[in-house]
């Protein structure tokens, strides 16, 4: 009998020990809107691989997608370091505690420090496009279309989304809000913006005009 039987839209969840329980743990650690999300982007990765015609290895990218948000949590609210590296840095210590091939930790480490990194993991492993691709189309719809209608319904049937808009910024804000200076030159500025009253930005230009170099 296995612990975690959940399939949709053709595509089941990986059975596997690493695969429970890193289930388990995203389950005892993380709020059930970041479970939710995290699980659908494994789905999303999955039927965009499939689309796409690519292999790649589930359990990694399972892994990385449970693991991708786990950052915005309390514990790391005040180390100072992207999010995206905190939930990065979990998942190695995690894969690591069950001797998975140190190449394979490395694209499930890259995979989710590069996930609100446009442009880039396209091109990289398939682990690492298909874990931003999930979270692309979760967060922002990106290839809607791709996806049928029924299979979007059967995935968030299994792992509802209500208000999920809403709430997912809020959890952005709440991660990040303690550390904005972890923003500078990425998306999540926007997020501290919209939602963080006094916030500056950091600016690239002003950055490079006020350094110490005389020209």
């Amino acid at each position: 009998m296995t612990t975690d039987p959940s399939s949709a839209a053709g595509v089941r969840a990986p059975d596997t020990a690493i695969a429970r329980e890193a289930t388990q743990l995203v389950r005892d650690t993380a709020s059930e809107l970041v479970y939710h999300h995290s699980r659908r982007v494994f789905w999303f990765g999955a039927l965009q691989g499939r689309r796409r015609d690519v292999s790649f290895d589930p359990e990694l990218l399972y892994v990385g997608a449970l693991f991708h948000d786990l950052g915005l949590g309390e514990p790391f609210r005040g180390s100072g370091r992207r999010f995206e590296v905190d939930s990065a840095d979990e998942a190695r210590r995690f894969l690591q505690s069950h001797q998975v091939p140190e190449d394979s930790i490395r694209r499930v480490w890259t995979a989710i420090a590069l996930h609100t990194t446009p442009g880039i993991p396209e091109f990289m492993e398939p682990e690492i496009a298909l874990l931003t691709a999930g979270v692309e189309y979760d967060v922002l719809g990106i290839g809607y279309e791709d996806i049928s209608e029924d299979e979007r319904a059967e995935i968030v049937a299994m792992h509802p989304r209500p208000d999920f808009k809403r709430r997912i910024l809020g959890a952005f804000t709440e991660g990040i809000r303690p550390k904005p200076e972890t923003t500078f030159g990425n998306v999540k500025a926007d997020v501290l913006e919209h939602y963080v009253p006094g916030f500056e930005r950091g600016d690239f230009v002003r950055t490079i005009l006020d350094s110490p170099w005389p020209e």
